[in-house]
């Protein structure tokens, strides 16, 4: 009852494309694809962005400190 074979996943691929037609499957795998595809590359942006911005404070912090200090001297 509760195993799947070839046999019931090949009768619910017809069943599938009887319903559904080649044609518009095909459109639909299409778009799958692409949306999978535009998804990884937002994800890849992102992280190249987050990795930016900690770069950039991690200059700014460095910047601060070294600025700190020479005031420090200057007062000293």
């Amino acid at each position: 009852m509760g195993k799947i074979s070839i046999g019931k996943l090949l009768i619910v691929a017809v069943i599938i494309l009887l319903v559904f037609g080649t044609k518009r499957l095909r459109n639909l795998g299409s778009d799958l694809g692409t949306s999978i595809k535009d998804f990884k590359k937002a994800m890849r942006e992102e992280d190249v962005q987050d990795h930016k911005k900690n770069h950039i404070n991690k200059e700014n912090i460095n910047y601060d400190k070294n600025h700190i200090e020479t005031e420090k001297n200057k007062i000293n």
